[in-house]
């Protein structure tokens, strides 16, 4: 009777530790403006993918849709696993400026020319 009940209660803990967890992995959605201006570097292996992929190189991240109309990125991330900050930096990092973060200005210059303002 008395491991029946320890092991019932030790069930009981790790569920409960199981479920906190999940309670904290939350997602959220960010739109970050971007200076992507063209479908071409959407599509770009130079600038569009580079874009995508530093974003999809960040921990947590479960999708990335670019829109050059809206000149955005919108990102749906797990919030226990990045941070607004952190997908802004890896934007930057590509070239492309992300909301008041300017791009790096070196990674701009390996764009190829058509993609340059």
């Amino acid at each position: 009777m008395y491991m029946r009940l320890t092991k019932t209660i030790i069930l009981l803990f790790v569920l409960l530790l199981n479920n906190t967890a999940k309670a904290q992995s939350k997602v959220a959605t960010i739109s970050i403006k971007t200076s992507i201006y063209c479908d071409h570097c959407k599509r770009c292996e130079s600038c569009g993918k580079r874009l995508e992929e530093a974003v999809y190189k960040q921990k947590g991240i479960k999708r990335v849709d670019i829109d050059e109309k809206t000149k955005t990125v919108s990102v749906i991330y797990n919030t226990s696993k990045t941070t607004p900050e952190k997908l802004r930096q890896a934007i930057a990092s590509v070239g492309f400026d992300a909301d008041d973060i300017k791009g790096d200005p070196k990674a701009y210059t390996t764009w190829d020319d058509c993609c340059k303002k």
